[in-house]
């Protein structure tokens, strides 16, 4: 599995400079970048909650429940999703945007966060299932690897 989240990532790496590198687009274009971005990170955020409140002990672990969440993770951090982040579309230059200008200049950067995040979701879906205390504990690497983006790559609220 170590292998697949490797090639993915070379994927994106390889797929990311032309995409980010873009900037022709129409500001109704980069507004609809902006918005499949966010419903993405909406959906991580949808995914981690499920996840984090079995965690916390907020609602009864549910294995079904867990995997399943752990398994859109890994969908969702598998998708090629540069297409979602037109240079041109930071915080500044179009509404609703947090992204910060480093996502543009720091494309190494950007493939190491996006394979600690797809890392980080294939360990969980392996643990999830398991029982709670392996739901737990896999619950540290998802909290840095979307830490660790959002500290480098995006604006404080």
């Amino acid at each position: 599995m170590k292998s697949l989240v490797t090639a993915a990532s070379l994927a994106i790496a390889a797929l990311a400079s032309p995409v980010l590198a873009e900037s022709h687009m129409s500001q109704d274009a980069l507004e609809k970048a902006v918005k499949a971005r966010q419903a993405t990170m909406q959906l991580y955020a949808f995914n981690l909650g499920i996840l984090g409140s079995m965690a916390k002990g907020a609602t009864e672990y549910n294995a079904d429940a867990a995997s399943a969440a752990a398994g859109n993770l890994v969908k969702l951090s598998g998708q090629n999703q540069m297409a979602y982040w037109p240079k041109g579309s930071a915080a500044g230059e179009i509404e609703g945007s947090k992204a910060l200008p480093a996502i543009w200049e720091d494309m190494d950067g950007i493939v190491k966060a996006s394979m600690a995040m797809s890392e980080a979701a294939v360990a969980m879906e392996a643990a999830a299932g398991t029982d709670l205390a392996s739901l737990q504990a896999a619950m540290g690497g998802l909290g840095g690897a979307c830490g660790g983006c959002h500290k480098s790559f995006r604006q404080s609220d």
